[in-house]
């Protein structure tokens, strides 16, 4: 061999050992960045609010930097996760279903409000007019997102089984994209009527941004499953149980937790399991929401 024709292949070496170092650092520092999102059903500016305290909370708890990143729509959510773009992310019942299926089946909700177990949604007007679901024929109708479980799906299949059919027996349905928008489509004279998640309808309520003499509810669901945390199958199983145990720890009779859990509108967390959620299965194969 020459030597020139040695120095190129050291030189090679060399260059191979430089590119190998540069994209094993990033990546080194990045396996102690924790990413969460969440489905985008309030405002982008309201789920980074929420989400702060929690994210400092965990960060204690796994000692990772915890790093939230917003999504434009329900279907990003999903993909991230299946993708391993995200590591956490808080889901609705259905969403959690469609991660399910999309991950085949890999993906684990570890944990929920006590509150996504009786879980409903408000159905809303400002018609006088409209008294029960029956009132609804004939009337314009806001769902929230296609993919919310509480602002499309669930309310979807009881409408169905009182007999009424959105596409048929409305005279126009619409899809505001999120609870708080539902609200303020209804308020604004731009749907006779809508639904939302009865937990965003009370925050809204306390917080003084509906006017409940004008938007009223007049009827509300049968409970069901709703949220729940879920992390990605592949996700290493010491870190699942920090996080599992991070969310059952919390508790608002301790000052340190009481701002995350009121953010979060939770009395306290507890275990939840992929069968909690086949229900809701059952009800988007019965809309025909799942192929």
């Amino acid at each position: 061999m020459t030597l020139s024709a040695t120095r190129r292949l050291a030189l090679k070496g060399a260059l191979a050992c430089a590119f190998a170092s540069a994209v094993s650092f990033p990546a080194l520092a990045a396996d102690n960045v924790l990413r969460v999102s969440a489905i985008p059903d309030e405002a982008p500016t309201e789920l980074q609010r929420k989400f702060a305290p929690l994210g400092k909370y965990l960060e204690a708890q796994t000692g990772m930097k915890v790093v939230f990143t917003p999504v434009s729509d329900y279907a990003a959510v999903v993909e991230s996760l299946a993708t391993r773009k995200i590591d956490l992310a808080w889901l609705g019942g259905f969403t959690y279903v469609q991660a399910k299926i999309r991950t085949n089946g890999t993906a684990i909700p570890i944990a929920q409000r006590e509150e996504d177990a009786k879980f409903t949604s408000r159905f809303i007007t400002a018609d006088p007019a409209i008294k029960a679901l029956a009132d609804l024929k004939g009337k314009t109708f806001a769902f929230g997102a296609p993919s919310s479980t509480s602002g499309s799906l669930m309310p979807r299949f009881f409408l169905q089984q009182a007999g009424l059919n959105p596409e048929k027996d409305f005279k126009n349905v619409a899809f505001s994209g999120a609870h708080d928008a539902t609200v303020a489509f209804v308020a604004a004279g731009k749907a006779d009527a809508g639904v939302l998640n009865a937990s965003v309808w009370d925050k809204l309520v306390e917080q003084k941004k509906v006017d409940t003499d004008k938007v009223r509810v007049f009827a509300t669901t049968p409970p069901y499953f709703d949220y729940n945390w879920t992390v990605r199958g592949d996700l290493d199983p010491a870190l699942v149980k920090k996080l599992t145990e991070a969310f059952l720890k919390l508790d608002p009779a301790n000052p340190e937790h009481k701002e995350i859990m009121a953010l979060q509108r939770a009395s306290k967390f507890i275990p939840t399991k992929k069968e909690n959620y086949d229900g809701i299965e059952k009800a988007a194969q019965s809309a025909g929401l799942l192929k």
